[in-house]
């Protein structure tokens, strides 16, 4: 039986909202449109615009309103920074990104910084041989210095939690954390299967604010398991390997 996958973030957002539990991770996400943007910058002045069918990173907008009044907006993709005196100013210049494509507006989360920069972490969960759910890896993704999205292919660095957690929280409180994170990545896939029961794994991306407070950015239903091969543990990817060509996923060699 093939794996399912689900590219729509916004049809797994709407799935992860029906769950009362997983909906005090989920950062305010709406359809783009002019009043999403306006209403949601308004509320949070940071948020995330992107695609809603989008992969690594690509076609994410950080976009801004500045605290100081009369200051007006700016918003950066890749390594581009744009400043706008207006919120029409602002919203016509995204528009052009929506041509043809759906977008997503996301509530932005101020992201936790190892050496200046920002981390998200990834959570791999797959079934197990046994026909069961099992967090089988964690792993952080260090931003590239000048941009906004963490992935792998668009220059962030993968680095073990530990190393990023480091300045934030002690050895045994990190080991609690790291728990934390498993068992919240273990009610998302329960959530998703309800819906999409043909599911063998996901990549489950979590923010960490300030407050260190877990957010779940997103759900990815086709992870990359081989950033896991830049562990220095070589045992977690050999192990997230083996699982992946029990379903299917790669062959025997």
């Amino acid at each position: 039986m093939s794996i399912q996958r689900v590219t729509s973030k916004w049809a797994k957002t709407q799935v992860l909202l029906r769950s009362e539990h997983l909906r005090e991770y989920m950062p305010a996400t709406e359809l783009f449109s002019k009043e999403s943007l306006r209403t949601m910058l308004a509320q949070y002045s940071m948020v995330y615009v992107k695609p809603v069918n989008g992969t690594f990173g690509k076609g994410v907008i950080r976009v801004e309103q500045y605290a100081a009044p009369g200051r007006g907006f700016r918003y950066q993709i890749e390594t581009s920074i744009r400043t706008f005196a207006t919120f029409d100013q602002l919203y016509n210049s995204l528009y052009r990104y929506q041509v043809g494509k759906r977008y997503l507006v996301q509530r932005g989360i101020f992201l936790l910084r190892h050496q200046k920069r920002r981390f998200d972490i990834r959570v791999m969960v797959q079934k197990n041989p046994q026909g069961s759910w099992e967090a089988t890896g964690i792993i952080g993704r260090l931003a590239h210095p000048a941009k906004i999205v963490t992935n792998y292919h668009s220059g962030g660095t993968p680095m073990p939690f530990e190393q990023l957690m480091n300045g934030h929280l002690s050895a045994t409180e990190q080991q609690a954390y790291r728990q934390r994170l498993n068992k919240l990545s273990l009610s998302i896939v329960h959530q998703l299967q309800q819906a999409y029961p043909r599911i063998k794994e996901i990549g489950v991306d979590i923010a960490v604010d300030t407050r260190l407070r877990p957010w779940i950015l997103e759900v990815n239903t086709c992870p990359d398991p081989f950033i896991f091969r830049k562990l220095p543990d070589k045992s977690v990817f050999r192990k997230i390997y083996r699982y992946a060509v029990a379903y299917g996923r790669y062959k025997r060699k």
